[in-house]
């Protein structure tokens, strides 16, 4: 699935919008029936703090959601993300209760009181600041494709990994007399807005966040101006993208989901639809011969031109 491919029948946009909901279970109810009554299909988180999530269907059923959406409570604003599928890549439609819309373990924190917005435009003078600390929000396995130079890697497994790791380190990053400014960055925005939050939670006000994440920067700033070094993983079959959103060489394991690199894949470990270096030694021959007769189902999909319930598709990070 290529964003920019018009002619596909389905349209898939992908979705987050923070803002307090008091009564989650009259927002679900009706929002279920809309999407179902219009074929529509995919997740849709919905917590206290907001919405999050990635639906498919026909451009009018689309269109009909977003505008029920729109009309929630604090979501008439809410920005989407747009691709183009052949056939629907979703199976059934989900209207699920979170605490978190995305999972960072502090549902207490006001997701509202963010950070300042930097635009993509402005992030590299910010990020050239000798005092400016750079840190990327995204899980390692992300960090490990590319990230902004000099940025700092948190290491983290889970984005639940994040405060603590932020509380474990705070003496270090913050050490000197001038309180540096923080600049934070993710995906597409989402997280940046809840680690922003944390940070202000525990009383830093110099805290940045870039606007609309890698993904709106490596689309509008040209190649030979950027700081962005390597490919950028995202939440969908394109498993990671360069300068202008171009695809990487990056494909995904259907068994772990981790992104696999053009050298692992050259590894014995890699068998593509059943097992990687990174987790051919966590699973069993009973899960690999699972995972070996959905691969089988997917290549039939494929070849039917339908989409099979292996497929990943886009997200917000």
């Amino acid at each position: 699935m290529e964003l920019g491919v018009t002619h596909h029948p389905i349209r898939v946009v992908a979705l987050y919008q923070f803002t307090p909901f008091a009564d989650l279970e009259q927002i679900k109810a009706p929002l279920a029936q809309a999407c179902c009554g219009l074929g529509v299909k995919g997740t849709l988180l919905l917590a206290r703090e907001g919405i999050n999530g990635t639906i498919a269907g026909s451009d009018d059923a689309i269109e009909r959601v977003l505008a029920h959406i729109r009309a929630l409570p604090g979501c008439a604003d809410i920005e989407v993300k747009e691709s183009r599928a052949p056939a629907m890549p979703f199976h059934r439609m989900k209207v699920r209760l979170k605490q978190e819309i995305v999972t960072m373990g502090q549902p207490d924190i006001d997701p509202l009181d963010t950070g300042h917005y930097v635009a993509p435009a402005d992030w590299n003078a910010l990020i050239d600041r000798p005092d400016t600390i750079v840190i990327d929000t995204r899980n390692d396995y992300e960090v490990a494709l590319g990230s902004f130079a000099g940025a700092i890697d948190p290491q983290t497994r889970s984005f639940r990994d994040f405060p603590e790791w932020f509380q474990a380190n705070r003496d270090r990053l913050l050490d000197g007399e001038v309180k540096p400014k923080i600049a934070m960055f993710c995906t597409g925005g989402i997280r940046c807005e809840k680690s922003t939050a944390f940070l202000k939670a525990e009383g830093l006000d110099e805290v940045y966040h870039l606007k609309g994440g890698i993904l709106a920067y490596l689309e509008t700033i040209p190649p030979e101006q950027s700081r962005w070094e390597g490919e950028c993983f995202v939440f969908d079959e394109r498993v990671s993208v360069g300068h202008g959103l171009t695809p990487g060489d990056n494909q995904l394991c259907r068994a772990c989901r981790m992104p696999v690199t053009p050298e692992q894949r050259n590894s014995p470990l890699f068998v593509e639809g059943i097992s990687c270096p990174a987790c051919h030694g966590e699973r069993t021959d009973e899960q690999r011969a699972r995972y070996a007769e959905r691969h089988r189902q997917t290549m039939l999909a494929e070849a039917r031109g339908e989409a099979h319930v292996g497929a990943i598709h886009p997200d917000h990070g």
